[in-house]
């Protein structure tokens, strides 16, 4: 017995003496419990600072049921199920179930509020406890939704701006380490070691929330009305080239996102038709081929000298058009007649002057570039009728943001201001930076983009435009009927307006934009009401006086 304590002795000696550091880290180690601490990530805001995306605390309530089921003497884990279930939203029986199983992790919850995890805190289960998350919250709902996108589960942007700026959103998680006792509980004035979560930055969008509901609601209307497949409407600044709402019908909501499509206005395209008549009106005045009070006959029918034959939507006699009566009548003679003085390459070089062919650099994600051919592409070689149609909008493929950008280039006198829908960006001091953007670039003279304002003014007060009018407010705008083309041969029918207000004093762009419409297929009856009411609000709502004086018209005919 005495051989048997004396070594106790030598051992205790040895542990408390020579070996007391290593043993007491390695305990030290065994008592040590580390959790993450999400970094939350940062909001996105519209152009006023309305929240339209931000991360909220959250909790996961988590047990252990093996811990559980030693807390009480007896029914431990109906005991915990009874109290806990109110609480989390649940019945006892069913979360009786759960806390029998024989296992040491469960989670019993995710997502509760704060409130929720205090108070399963304060009841003190053995084996109950909580993790800090965060849930990625949208209250405007469906607003802007296609636009901001979504997050996944682990707040990883899956979609919109939410995946085009995540690396900017995301923050970096922290962690903390604690001692704990046998059944998980923390020791009080134990090591408690704290790396910090670095939140993420800021990003602010040029939308303006309270514009982009209203664009929304008017399109998803007009949408029903017309058996319309789907529609887009783009308001843009054209002094700033700020997209101040840009809306897909049938948006999602991001709480509960149905599919990661991106925005329809940037990514699908279609041949626009009509209003791409604008950029050859540019190519007809700045060559000086012809004036807005030019003369000319226009048949309903014209052959071009390759025998290839262009009719105007509407069978008519011989008209006495202006120049100026040709793009307010839409004619498709008219403009061939015109337009085949511009050589070949001209056109097409006109086209990607006013950006067809590349995509805008508007910041949102999967934009399309559109399709514009050269004249080497294997497309239009013995092609008689693509160098032609393109005067009207056919044989090239366009986006919503290209074609706005058209209108909008023009209504800005003729500069060209890179569209775009991030306004700034926080940096890691805090302040918000606004992005970079292109150096603006002249595209047609001051003299040729406001004689086209003066012109477009027509489409509306004497042309297809009439029901584009806003009260008080001179508008200038264009029509277009045109054609999409899906896999398998199919073809569509696509409706637009896009219009200039105040035509005196450009402030906005607005593009409306129905994608198959049933009840019509003229841009003129199925767009043009949207325009209206859009551009209407928008003007009021940007505090945009009323026009000074009435519109000095060119003739439209002679």
């Amino acid at each position: 017995m005495l051989l048997v304590l004396a070594g106790f002795v030598v051992r205790l000696a040895y542990v408390q003496g020579l070996d007391a550091s290593p043993v007491a880290a390695k305990a030290l180690a065994s008592r040590l419990h580390t959790v993450t601490i999400p970094g939350d990530r940062g909001r996105i805001l519209d152009a006023h600072d309305i929240v339209l995306a931000s991360s909220v605390e959250r909790y996961n309530i988590d047990a252990n049921p093996r811990q559980v089921a030693s807390w009480k003497p007896q029914d431990s884990a109906a005991k915990a199920a009874e109290l806990l279930a109110p609480l989390l939203g649940t019945t006892a029986p069913e979360l009786g179930a759960t806390l029998v199983r024989d296992t040491t992790f469960v989670y019993l919850a995710k997502d509760v509020a704060p409130d929720v995890y205090h108070e399963v805190m304060s009841l003190g289960i053995d084996g109950i406890w909580g993790e800090r998350t965060t849930q990625r919250v949208y209250p405007s709902g469906s607003t802007a939704g296609s636009l901001l996108g979504f997050v996944g589960t682990d707040g990883t942007g899956l979609a919109g701006l939410e995946q085009t700026y995540n690396s900017v959103l995301s923050g970096k998680p922290g962690k903390e380490t604690y001692e704990q006792g046998a059944k998980g509980q923390r020791i009080p004035g134990g090591t408690d070691d704290v790396v910090p979560a670095v939140p993420g930055r800021d990003v602010q969008l040029t939308i303006d929330r309270d514009l982009q509901y209203v664009a929304q609601s008017a399109l998803d209307k007009r949408v029903r009305e017309t058996g319309s497949e789907w529609g887009t409407a783009e308001v843009v600044d054209v002094r700033t080239g700020e997209i101040l709402a840009l809306a897909d019908s049938g948006s999602i909501d991001p709480n509960h996102p149905a599919n990661a499509d991106p925005s329809r206005a940037a990514a699908k395209v279609y041949e626009p038709g009509s209003t791409a008549k604008v950029i050859t009106m540019s190519a007809i005045l700045e060559r000086g081929i012809a004036t807005p009070t030019s003369q000319f006959t226009v048949p309903y029918a014209y052959q071009v000298p390759n025998g290839e034959v262009f009719h105007d939507s509407h069978q008519h006699g011989e008209l006495h058009l202006t120049l100026n009566g040709i793009l307010a009548e839409s004619s498709n003679a008219g403009t061939v007649m015109v337009g085949q003085n511009i050589p070949p390459q001209v056109r097409l070089d006109y086209l990607a002057k006013f950006g067809f062919g590349r995509t805008t650099g508007s910041g949102l994600p999967g934009e399309s570039a559109g399709l514009l051919h050269t004249l080497d592409d294997p497309q239009w070689k013995g092609d008689g009728r693509s160098p032609y149609t393109i005067l009207f909008g056919q044989a090239v493929s366009v986006t919503t943001l290209q074609a706005t950008q058209v209108f909008a280039t023009i209504a800005n006198h003729g500069v060209r201001v890179q569209p775009h829908v991030v306004k700034s960006v926080e940096d890691a001091d805090g302040t918000m930076q606004p992005v970079p953007l292109d150096t603006p670039t002249r595209v047609v003279s001051q003299h040729t983009a406001d004689t086209l304002v003066r012109m477009l003014e027509s489409a509306v007060e004497d042309g297809t435009g009439g029901k584009a009018e806003v009260p008080g407010y001179r508008i200038a705008g264009k029509t277009g009927t045109s054609q999409a083309f899906e896999p398998g041969g199919v073809t569509k029918t696509v409706a637009s307006f896009i219009g200039i207000a105040p035509a005196d004093d450009p402030r906005i762009v607005v593009n409306v934009t129905l994608y198959h419409p049933r009840s019509t297929i003229y841009g003129g009856t199925a767009a043009a009401p949207v325009f209206s009411t859009v551009a209407g609000y928008a003007l009021q709502y940007l505090g945009v006086p009323p026009s000074g004086k009435p519109a000095d018209l060119f003739p439209t005919t002679w």
